[in-house]
């Protein structure tokens, strides 16, 4: 980062203490309406940090060839997901976006070339968790994309350029599951907290051990930590919102898991603070 970039972030927000940094397991769309200890968790966690200034929230449900960052002053709320009630679909969630701030994310990227979006606004990764949290819609709210076509490794030394934003109040969220194989939900026990299958089980047992020991070059190289680890990550897109939250921590900086249940056999709500 240079010294104009600085300066362009300082106009906007005054020093602040270094913000916490959060992953946040969001589980179903449902649980934006309903009401359950995993939203108690999502509300009880902002009571114990600073108000933002402004959130920048990486998110599952925007997964893009390159990078992009929402750069509009007024997000859409993006419902995307079928077959929900229709409160669900009628929930609006109209925090503003902060073009400013879009604009020097991405120059903070740089050399990664990072487009400025006009055109997505908060999918159900960002709203149906950030709505608990701030309820009053009042603070800004801006996605970065996640490049599908980077590996793991990428994705966590990106995150890192986006320290000096925690110094500015700003709240850096990732969103999405670190255990999330829908196509093995057991729908018989898709309510019960803590039913998992004994693979998720032991994926959960090894990926939180990780967390707390700092071990997160394992966590990195997820694909090569055995077959609990393959089936609780089919795929990555749930799962690189964590790796973005794991990159900005330093070495000084505790780390604690809340929300931490499996619900549905195969679907791990795993939440983590840093800082």
């Amino acid at each position: 980062m240079n010294l104009n970039d600085l300066q362009n972030i300082s106009s906007q927000f005054k020093n602040s203490q270094k913000m916490p940094v959060l992953f946040l397991g969001h589980g179903s769309p449902m649980n934006a309406i309903e009401e359950n200890q995993f939203v108690l968790g999502f509300r009880n966690m902002a009571k114990e940090i600073p108000k933002p200034n402004a959130i920048l929230c990486i998110s599952a449900h925007w997964y893009t060839d390159g990078t992009k960052v929402t750069a509009m002053k007024t997000p859409k709320t993006i419902h995307d997901f079928g077959g929900f009630p229709q409160a669900l679909f009628d929930v609006q969630y109209p925090a503003p976006g902060n073009p400013e701030l879009a604009h020097e994310t991405a120059e903070l990227l740089k050399p990664v070339l990072v487009e400025e979006d006009h055109s997505w606004g908060l999918d159900h990764g960002a709203w149906s968790v950030i709505k608990h949290m701030y309820p009053n819609a009042d603070i800004p709210v801006i996605q970065l994309s996640i490049d599908y076509t980077k590996p793991p490794q990428y994705h966590f030394d990106l995150a890192k350029k986006l320290d000096k934003l925690r110094e500015k109040g700003i709240l850096i969220i990732g969103s999405g599951n670190i255990v999330h194989n829908l196509r093995l939900i057991d729908w018989r026990n898709i309510d019960t907290v803590g039913a998992g299958w004994d693979w998720a089980i032991e994926a959960r047992e090894l990926t939180n051990n990780w967390l707390l020991d700092g071990n997160f070059q394992n966590l990195i190289d997820y694909h090569k930590q055995g077959t609990s680890i393959r089936y609780a990550i089919p795929t990555p897109d749930h799962y690189l919102p964590l790796l973005y939250s794991l990159g900005l921590k330093s070495k000084s900086e505790d780390l604690v898991l809340f929300n931490d249940d499996l619900i549905g056999g195969s679907l791990s709500m795993t939440s983590v603070r840093i800082g």
